[in-house]
């Protein structure tokens, strides 16, 4: 019976952990085009494939256009979100080139908690 126990408690106990990590903020401020983060802010282009580590980031192939929406600033410059058809997430800049540039002025606005939930079609994750 202990070991039954034990074997739940270790499942549950790592089922928060993943929810967590899921969950985690990935900077407290990011900059956009406009004020509610709407407006697209340029295109680019893939310059490798790229496969997130989970369900928060865009996955993409070389040569893939990529609408920009927001980027992630101060304690994680390296990320930015966009979209690939009905697909969006967050990927690193380093792995597109931009095309075309939409908006030349961007605003710093705080993130918020549901900025860093996974989204499957048209449903929030909450893990």
């Amino acid at each position: 019976m202990s070991r039954i126990l034990d074997q739940r408690i270790f499942l549950l106990v790592t089922s928060f952990v993943i929810s967590l990590q899921s969950t985690k903020v990935l900077s407290e401020w990011k900059k956009c085009g406009d004020w509610e983060c709407e407006a697209a802010m340029s295109r680019v282009q893939a310059t490798t494939d790229y496969v997130g580590p989970d369900c928060r980031y865009l996955n993409f192939k070389a040569g893939e256009e990529i609408i920009v929406y927001s980027k992630l600033s101060r304690k994680n410059e390296n990320l930015w979100t966009g979209s690939k058809g009905k697909d969006f997430g967050y990927f690193p800049k380093d792995a597109v080139k931009v095309e075309e540039v939409f908006i030349a002025e961007e605003i710093e606005v705080l993130t918020k908690e549901a900025d860093f939930l996974c989204l499957h079609g048209d449903k929030y994750t909450f893990e």
